[in-house]
């Protein structure tokens, strides 16, 4: 299954789920304001979030006088993507990462910590730059957008279920249909909803997380560069972890949170072991 049909698949899963629960409810209206409300949350994050997260980071606009190397790789993959160069901008902190973000080629920025220009090579920059002008030419910001907005209606929807429940019940419904087993349904519902709806965003994020490297792997014409350079992030990483936001981890190539175990099942990013393993098995065919 290629991964633009897992992403459409994953948002059909989390439009079905605000199905489930609006016909649980009984009432379409719900649905409607929870779905409008969401959206109008994440249409404002869409539109502004190059200039929200690189402020969030103090990220400060590189120059082609300042970082003549940089720009000359971006310039190459931009023109290799057929897009507009994005604007360069350098994160002040000695942990090695990058993220991409813009909600469309003509408004995008790369942003690249001071850590990732020490430790990676010429090349490895350049594999990280292939996937995060990936990112942009794919238009993950939009994707994201929409599986956030879909995601939060399901938990805005979960919440009234919750609030109804303990304030007496569903306006329109009989009580024959609140009582007993169909309210001990809705709240079970109301609890494995959100949890399901927050998995499928994770999900659609790691699908796209493998799409970005595969399209970076081919824009560079060399898996290797990225498969090189991630292996040093991840050290670097473990070793020194980026103090970044849960709403943001996601953007970044690797994910700035730590987390073993259970937590790997809530990472908005895939194992970095299987994203090597890939770009190896790419390189070799």
């Amino acid at each position: 299954m290629s991964n633009f049909v897992k992403t459409t698949f994953l948002l059909g899963l989390l439009t079905g789920l605000i199905m489930l629960i609006g016909g649980a409810l009984g009432g379409e209206r719900g649905v409607v304001l929870a779905f409008l409300f969401a959206a109008g949350m994440n249409f404002f994050s869409y539109w502004f979030s190059d200039r929200l997260v690189l402020s969030a980071y103090g990220a400060k606009e590189l120059t082609p006088e300042q970082a003549p190397e940089l720009h000359k790789i971006v310039n190459e993959l931009a023109e290799a993507a057929k897009i507009p160069t994005p604007r360069l901008y350098l994160i002040e902190t000695d942990t090695p990462n990058a993220f991409a973000t813009g909600r469309n080629p003509k408004h995008a920025a790369v942003a690249v910590t001071r850590g990732i220009l020490s430790i990676c090579d010429r090349n490895e920059l350049k594999g990280v730059l292939g996937h995060e002008l990936s990112h942009v030419l794919n238009r993950d910001i939009l994707t994201s957008s929409i599986a956030a907005t879909l995601a939060g209606a399901v938990m805005m929807l979960g919440t009234w279920v919750r609030w109804a429940a303990i304030f007496g019940g569903f306006g329109g419904r009989s009580e024959d249909e609140e009582g007993g087993g169909g309210m001990v349904g809705l709240l079970i519902m109301a609890i494995l909803a959100p949890l399901a709806a927050t998995l499928i965003q994770l999900a659609i994020s790691r699908t796209r997380e493998y799409q970005a490297d595969a399209s970076g792997a081919r824009l560079t014409h060399n898996p290797l560069y990225l498969a090189d350079a991630l292996r040093k992030l991840e050290v670097a990483n473990q070793r020194m972890p980026l103090d970044a936001g849960p709403a943001t981890a996601h953007l970044f190539i690797v994910n700035p949170l730590s987390g073993e175990g259970l937590m790997r099942l809530f990472s908005t990013h895939p194992p970095l072991e299987e994203r090597i393993r890939r770009l190896e098995r790419m390189a070799a065919r």
